[in-house]
This record gives C-alpha cells, structure tokens and sequence, in this order.
C-alpha cells in the first residue's frame, strides 16, 4: 500500500494532537531525519516513551497530592494544578503544531500534567476513599483491554469506526467548552454533566466509551507511523498522542466513579 493511500485510510482520529498531516508532514522530513538520525519511528521506542511519560507523571503527581494531604487544605494546591493545566495545555499545543520539538515538550507536558492531577485525585480521594486507585485500575484495564482487542483484530478501526470516534469526540469537546463559557460567564453550565442523576451517569459512561475507543486509533495511527518509516521523534509525539488519551480517560473515570459513589 502507498503512503499516500495509507493516509487516506488511517489519517482519521479522535485525539486532536493527530490528524491527516501528522505523518503526511513528518514523511517529508525524513531525509532531513534520516541524516540527523539515521534511524526512523519503532513500535518499540514509542512503548518506551510512554512509559518514560507515565513516570514523570506520576512523580509529579506525588508532589502535588503529597502536598495536599500534608496541608489538608485544597488551597494549597490548587494554584499549582491550576497552574499546571494551563502549561500543560500550552505545551500541548506547541507539540502538535511542533511535532519536532516533542522530545522536549512531551516530558514537560507530563511534568505539567502530573501536578494536576495529583491535586485534582488528591481532592476527589479526600472526599471518596480509595476512588483514585478504582480510577487508576480502571483505566489501566481498559488500556490493556483495548490493546488486546486491536491485535487480536477483535476490534478494527474501519473508515465508519473512524468517522464515528471523530464526531463523537468534536461534540464532547464543544459540549465541555460550551459548558466552561456558560460558568464562566455566570451561567448555570450544562447541568447534567456534574449531575448524579441517572441522565449524568449515563452521560459519563458515554464519554469514558468514546475516550476508551480514541485508544484505538491511538495505536493504529502509531503503527502506521512505525510502517510508513516516520522521523524518530515522532517516538514521542506518538508516546504523547497517547498520553492526552490516557488524561482523559483518567479524569473521566474519576468523574463516572465519584457521580457514583456519591450517589
């Protein structure tokens, strides 16, 4: 198969840091790669750094939770996780429109990450008891599940899997974003997305699926990267494609888990 009609076929994802041009625009660096490095993307090296994301991860989110207990005040963190999402968000968005630079702004977006989530996991364990490791098994579960389901060919990402992962994730972006302005401007947000109701539960289980299935296409989009000979630092733009789905089904899972347990 070409490359060109690889793109085609595999150039559709839900997470925002890949789409069309990711490895279209990286294949043509590759003679300037191939001189820098002489060595090009392996499923191997990407496994590797995401583990390395995953690390730095969670010793940041140590600092942050360790902080929290110590204090027992969530005002003593919450600058820092505010802080923390809005330089991870930066850095987010430098390495996808950087995809180059992503040995260097991936880890610092883990970094940025962590102590987000450390607080934000702190707070919800504070008031939930033994709701974070729930969150953190879940989620490695579905992460294990999943990865086992594509190998196997259980579950194919077709064109329709594609399309359908897309849209679903473009409508829960803008449904949140909507949601934020709504508060923002003194608004009551779109009520049953914190609701413990069985419409807000409903609607969680709704976005955990839709996060769950962006790691499909996750690993597709990587292999097809390794096979189509991608720049080796598309290692870790790949390692940290993955790790903005893995955030993002943590968070909803700590969301679904709290709605609940407070139930």
């Amino acid at each position: 198969m070409s490359n060109h009609k690889a793109l085609n076929m595999f150039g559709r994802s839900g997470n925002p840091s890949l789409n069309a041009q990711t490895f279209s625009d990286s294949t043509k660096d590759a003679t300037f790669s191939a001189q820098a490095t002489s060595s090009t993307m392996t499923l191997e090296g990407t496994v590797n750094k995401t583990g390395i994301l995953l690390v730095l991860v969670v010793i940041s989110a140590f600092y942050t939770w360790s902080l929290f207990f110590s204090s027992g005040s969530p005002a003593a963190v919450m600058p820092i996780a505010i802080g923390g999402a809005i330089v991870g968000f930066i850095l987010a968005l430098v390495t996808i429109f950087k995809k180059q630079w992503a040995g260097t702004t991936a880890p610092l977006y883990a970094i940025a990450e962590g102590l987000f989530l450390g607080a934000i996991s702190a707070i919800f364990e504070a008031q939930y008891p033994g709701i974070v490791i729930q969150a953190v098994g879940l989620t490695l579960g579905t992460l294990a599940s999943l990865l086992f389901l594509y190998k196997t060919g259980i579950v194919k990402p077709t064109e329709n899997f594609r399309l359908m992962v897309t849209s679903a994730t473009m409508g829960i972006a803008l449904l949140y974003l909507v949601s934020m302005f709504m508060n923002i401007f003194g608004g009551a947000g779109v009520g049953f997305i914190h609701s413990n109701g069985l419409f807000g539960i409903g609607f969680s289980l709704f976005v955990v699926g839709i996060a769950a299935l962006n790691l499909v296409l996750d690993f597709d989009f990587i292999e097809q990267g390794s096979e189509m000979g991608a720049p080796k630092y598309m290692e870790w733009f790949g390692a940290f494609s993955l790790m903005v789905t893995l955030i993002w089904l943590y968070l909803e899972m700590l969301r679904l888990l709290a709605k609940l347990r407070s139930r």
